[in-house]
């Protein structure tokens, strides 16, 4: 995908350095297989499930919820993405030239702990699929110490793919690309075959409401990775098309979120338990038949490895605008460290997965889409970005501003964070503001949370637009120290 990796799957040594103009030959279509792979997930069908138990929609309802989840979620990464082709650089390290060197370490570390949480979910479910493949196939039982020992090992797999860098997780993602159209094809027509049908037209339908709030649970996942979408569109020229960036990005999701989710649904008419199982896992791999189940485990496994190579591997990058001076795939190994800490207590403490996963999720989309809100806005006024005041993290750095903060971003983002949580309502947290308005009813804590500080970083006075060098300037500079 670059030089810089003279063979597929060999080790990317870049940090979060600009990519010079020279090494950037990939193109818009790669990133089709990179958003098939972060949605390769088995809580895509137990979210589906949960819009018919807890949402009481119906299928036509199931449907428009699928169908919109994706276009607002990844319409959002699809156009963050855009200043990955800008600025040659992660989003995080993008960040800077909005926030100010210092600034950008708040929502940064916000960003960075809110990873852990999303992958240790990850990795939990991942070892739930090896320990359902395990008492399948061999009839041996999960306890305590084999969960630890198959945590451990998806970790450890996790940590492979990710450190390996950028080229090891598009390759990864193209074949997973391929074995989840024959998963999807071979459970579509089980369940085509197997699924009463009458009973599932028949489900009364639930309020607009419901609706709403269906594609606000959905495309929450989706905004986990808009901070991520320049990690991925680096690599590309300046004159890539954003047309097809965005769709990329939306076509890749919409073919995963869209049959995974009308799944869950048709599933939960006539097993409802899915929705609210503590391992849903191992509760597919007894509802469905053996020679289903099986390989069906097996795409979700390479799934949500998959999912965590992408999420580690921009939470390297994250890691090192935090000022960690350590090469990318040593800090990658920060997250890995911490994922199978928080892993090994979800295992043995929570009671209930799910319940877990959607409060997690809902709280998380609210962290990520402050940042979202500021930088995107920024994007309206900034084309490009200068990479040598991107990698001086001192005071003559063109984005220092004052006292190394841009006083607009941080206020924004900080206002719009915590109007977020106030609109926001959860099994672990409700705001005062999330009840009796259209807002707290329908769950788009986060979608307010994007327009409050999009649109008072827009009113604010900003620091002056820094003028970046010419492109010849910036391929011939050494490259930086990435941190």
């Amino acid at each position: 995908m670059s030089k810089s990796a003279e063979t597929e799957g060999a080790l990317e040594t870049r940090g979060i350095e600009q990519v010079p103009d020279h090494e950037r030959t990939a193109r818009p279509r790669q990133l089709f297989p990179t958003w098939v792979g972060a949605n390769i997930s088995v809580l895509l069908l137990t979210m589906g499930a949960s819009l018919v138990v807890a949402y009481h929609l119906n299928f036509w309802q199931a449907l428009i919820v699928a169908v919109a989840a994706p276009i607002v979620s990844y319409g959002l990464v699809g156009l963050i993405g855009i200043a990955g082709k800008r600025g040659g650089a992660p989003g995080m390290a993008l960040s800077r030239a909005v926030f100010g060197q210092r600034g950008n370490l708040l929502p940064g570390s916000l960003i960075w702990v809110a990873r852990w949480g999303w992958e240790t979910i990850n990795a939990v479910t991942g070892a739930y699929a090896m320990l359902t493949i395990l008492d399948i196939l061999f009839g041996i039982k999960a306890n305590n110490v084999l969960d630890m020992v198959m945590l451990l090992a998806f970790v450890v797999a996790t940590f492979a793919i990710s450190g390996l860098g950028i080229n090891a997780v598009q390759k990864c993602n193209k074949y997973a690309t391929y074995f989840f159209g024959v998963f999807s094809v071979l459970v579509l027509g089980y369940l085509v075959v197997d699924t009463d049908w009458s009973k599932v037209m028949d489900h009364s339908a639930g309020s607009t409401a419901s609706v709403i709030t269906g594609v606000g649970m959905i495309a929450a996942g989706g905004v986990s990775w808009i901070p991520s979408a320049p990690d991925f569109t680096r690599y590309l020229p300046r004159t890539a098309s954003s047309k097809a960036i965005v769709g990329t990005a939306v076509g890749g999701a919409g073919v995963v979120v869209l049959p995974m989710v009308l799944m869950g649904a048709v599933m939960a008419v006539s097993t409802p338990d899915l929705a609210s199982a503590s391992d849903p896992v191992s509760f597919l791999g007894e509802i469905l038949p053996t020679w289903i189940a099986v390989p069906y485990l097996f795409i979700a496994l390479i799934g949500m490895l998959l999912i965590n190579s992408m999420s580690m591997y921009s939470a390297g990058f994250t890691a090192q605008t935090l000022g960690i001076k350590v090469p990318r795939h040593w800090a990658v190994s920060v997250n890995a460290v911490i994922s199978l800490v928080f892993g090994g207590v979800l295992m043995l403490v929570a009671t209930s997965f799910m319940g877990s996963f959607i409060a997690f999720l809902s709280l998380l989309a609210v962290a990520f889409s402050a940042w979202v809100g500021v930088f995107g806005a920024d994007m309206l006024r900034r084309t490009e970005y200068d990479g040598r005041a991107m990698a001086d993290t001192t005071r003559t750095s063109a984005y220092w501003y004052k006292g190394g903060f841009s006083p607009a971003a941080v206020a924004a983002w900080a206002v719009g964070l915590v109007s977020g949580l106030m609109f926001t309502t959860s099994d672990w947290f409700t705001g005062p503001l999330a009840t009796n308005n259209v807002i707290g009813e329908y769950g788009l804590g986060w979608v307010a949370t994007i327009v409050i500080s999009g649109v008072l970083y827009l009113v604010l006075p900003k620091p002056a637009t820094v003028t970046p060098p010419a492109a010849d300037e910036i391929a011939g500079q050494p490259a930086a120290t990435g941190v």
